[in-house]
């Protein structure tokens, strides 16, 4: 057996195309362009590329697009301020503040001041617990875009057996309500977990969040099982030149893709969707915050 590639670059061409019909429609039919607003302090190189990008995209779907950016010393009060100041405009409907920031600025702090209104990243205690209770708004983008692939593989997931290696807040615990709310029969595993291996070969479905390189070994997994590699690790890569690097998933691919029915590559599985999905998000505040039901295909 050789597992089918689930293509997350394909799919999210797809769901940004969606995304700009939406955009246009809340243009045409109710005046509101929806705006994204991100906040980066210092200049670390990563986290550069990954906001120029956003901005771009958001940009091509047809959004308002605001980015900021402070000096590696700006103070906490000066975040604090802009945020509020954001929090407040009209035109600003989701607002992200990039992670890591510099030692001098409590990021708790910083993330309790966004108004969960204009949450994208789905980091605030509000935004956590309305996605515990099942109220509606936008979830995290990452666990959001695994569960789109999965739907999009699988078709529904009523009455598998899931198992999430790894219990972050980032990833692991959104999908695991996620999964439930898709009746899903759920099981965070972790580092710790005994007999970790043999928890993963009862899975119909592994989301794999470990951030360890090829911890998820090909004979762990169940065959025709459906494999989500969220992990991206940059390992040192001497073979194609001094100083070169390349990435590696969670999961063992090449091994896995032997014994899975359908499993996710890195990179090209689960990354293009986190940016995706952050638009999608975007279009859901948008919506909620102006009294309009948000598209339903942008939502769980």
């Amino acid at each position: 057996m050789t597992a089918k590639i689930i293509d997350g670059k394909t799919y999210a061409e797809g769901l940004r195309t969606r995304i700009a019909g939406h955009v246009e429609r809340l243009k045409r039919e109710h005046g509101v362009t929806p705006g994204l607003a991100v906040v980066i302090v210092g200049h670390d190189p990563g986290s550069e590329i990954y906001v120029s990008q956003k901005a771009r995209q958001t940009v091509e779907v047809g959004m308002h697009s605001e980015k900021y950016e402070l000096p590696e010393d700006a103070s906490e009060a000066e975040v604090l301020a802009l945020v509020q100041n954001l929090n407040a405009d009209p035109a600003i409907h989701g607002i992200l503040v990039q992670l890591p920031l510099p030692r001098q600025i409590d990021p708790n702090k910083v993330i309790a001041t966004i108004s969960p209104d204009k949450d994208v990243d789905c980091f605030t205690p509000a935004s956590v617990g309305k996605l515990q209770i099942g109220l509606p708004g936008p979830v995290s983008c990452t666990p959001l875009g695994c569960l789109m692939l999965l739907r999009d593989t699988l078709g529904s997931l009523e009455g598998l057996n899931a198992v999430i290696v790894g219990r972050s807040n980032l990833v692991g615990k959104p999908m695991a309500q996620l999964l439930l709310r898709d009746n899903c029969t759920v099981t965070v595993a972790h580092s710790r977990t005994k007999n970790l291996a043999d928890v993963v070969r009862q899975a119909d479905i592994v989301v794999a969040a470990v951030g360890r390189p090829q911890m998820i070994k090909g004979d762990w997994i169940k065959p025709g099982a459906t494999v989500i590699d969220v992990g991206i690790n940059r390992i040192p890569a001497p073979e194609r030149g001094e100083g070169r690097t390349r990435l590696l998933g969670d999961v063992d691919y090449p091994a896995a893709a032997e014994v899975a029915g359908a499993i996710t590559p890195v990179p090209g599985g689960v990354g293009p969707m986190t940016i995706v999905c952050l638009l999608a998000n975007t279009v859901t505040t948008a919506s909620l915050i102006n009294g309009i039901e948000p598209p339903k295909d942008l939502t769980p």
